[in-house]
């Protein structure tokens, strides 16, 4: 029997078409991109093709839209044996890494792709990106197992741990990279799966989480910040945790005015992540002076988190725990970090 694969398709570059008035590339559904792939056929797979209910730009790609996708999954895990889900680039990285915290111990996978130009152009990446993703997804292994059982991102030919990877280029095919993870497979001649960097799988079970809390701030330092001015990001009551991506291995100014807002937020319950802004390395509290403050003030250690895999497991830790506790989130749960 052929593995059966549900196809996702959410919206992105790779189902597009420019309108002829304006030039503007406006999503479309399904069925003109599936036309422009009929080498889908001819896969030794059953895709099942389904779409979320409006298909967007992933600009606009939220928190409910994860929801979505997990409920998709959810309905169709037994009917199926892997999915692939097609994305749009610039937030394709959040979402993988969403979902890799909100589907837990799935021994099926899942497996993100998309394109920088849409399947109708000459010269699309999308094309192989899709029917690699399919055949990665319904790979297995001898004892009839597949082969890769968690969330992924596959593009031009590299397969990456969902919420290892970020985006970083907006023009070049080779658009993804996972500089503090290796690589757990590749699409060459064959296909390649690098056991060895997989997930370790537990016999506890499949579970899915469809609460998140989106009370998650976001702040990238720079020389002359003025802290003051965010203000309202800094407010326990609009982000119950604050991510500040810190120079180097955690870094920070430590003059009064920067280390009072800090503090203040502290104080009044507010949650500070760290996690260094640099693409590669780790945090490192207290290393340097100047790394004095945030440990003073308690901030959580994002050790070699990205930025999209720190907003979103803050999301849904946050959710999840009525009780938060640092040491709580620093377990690894689904190899996002060291």
């Amino acid at each position: 029997m052929k593995p059966r694969i549900l196809l996702i398709y959410t919206g992105g570059t790779i189902g597009m078409m420019a309108n002829p008035n304006t030039g503007e590339l406006q999503p479309l559904d399904f069925v003109y991109m599936h036309q422009q792939i009929p080498e889908i056929a001819r896969l030794a797979l059953e895709v099942i093709p389904i779409s979320i209910a409006q298909p967007i730009d992933s600009s606009h790609m939220n928190p409910s839209h994860w929801v979505e996708l997990v409920e998709l999954i959810e309905h169709h895990e037994p009917h199926v044996d892997g999915f692939v889900i097609l994305h749009g680039t610039d937030t394709m990285a959040y979402t993988a890494s969403a979902i890799s915290f909100m589907i837990q111990g799935l021994s099926k996978p899942i497996v993100f792709t998309g394109s920088q130009l849409p399947v109708g152009i000459l010269r699309s990446d999308g094309k192989e990106n899709i029917l690699a993703a399919l055949e990665i997804a319904g790979k297995k292994q001898a004892d009839g197992n597949a082969a890769l059982q968690e969330v992924a991102v596959f593009f031009q030919s590299k397969l990456f741990r969902g919420n290892r990877v970020s985006k970083i280029s907006a023009h070049q095919f080779d658009a993804f990279d996972s500089p503090n993870y290796p690589i757990l497979g590749v699409a060459g001649v064959d296909i390649k799966i690098h056991a060895n960097q997989l997930l370790e799988q537990h016999a506890a079970g499949v579970t899915y989480s469809k609460t998140l809390d989106q009370r998650v701030g976001l702040v990238k330092l720079y020389p002359g910040i003025n802290l003051e001015a965010y203000g309202s990001v800094f407010n326990p009551a609009v982000h119950r945790a604050v991510v500040i991506e810190a120079f180097g291995s955690g870094n920070t100014p430590n003059h009064e005015a920067f280390a009072k807002v800090l503090s203040d937020y502290v104080r009044q319950g507010g949650i500070i992540l760290t996690i260094s802004q640099c693409t590669s390395g780790s945090i490192q509290p207290g290393k340097y002076a100047s790394g004095h403050l945030l440990a003073q003030l308690g901030a959580w250690n994002g050790t070699d988190l990205t930025t999209e895999a720190a907003v979103t497991k803050l999301m849904w830790y946050l959710g999840n725990h009525a009780h938060p506790s640092p040491a709580e989130f620093s377990l690894v749960v689904a190899g996002e970090c060291a």
